[in-house]
């Protein structure tokens, strides 16, 4: 059965109560009597394998090199530049660039 922890909404006093699943979230306090109410506490996870943490794919050093970023970056700059002249000529057979 779990440990559910709860907190008495009179004194403040924090305490533990073992319950089922099943049961009502409800408890009194050892200490005044008074109603408890249910702490809800986060839980511990852990992710394995590689891609979980923000270093992965952060940074020149994960993912593309930086010379291939760069090329990447220079490609998209002149296939928009084409895009772009041709809307301007009034060419229909290429769409007008969305301008990201």
């Amino acid at each position: 059965m779990p440990v559910y922890e709860y907190e008495c909404v009179t004194c403040g006093c924090k305490f533990d109560q073992r319950q089922s699943f099943t049961d009502e979230p409800k408890a009194t306090c050892p200490e005044c009597g008074s109603a408890a109410r249910r702490c809800f506490v986060p839980v511990g996870i852990i992710f394995k394998g590689s891609g979980f943490y923000t270093t992965d794919t952060r940074g020149p050093d994960a993912g593309l090199p930086e010379k291939s970023v760069k090329e990447t970056n220079e490609k998209f700059q002149e296939t928009k530049s084409k895009i772009d002249s041709f809307a301007e000529k009034g060419d229909k057979s290429y769409p007008k660039a969305s301008g990201r």
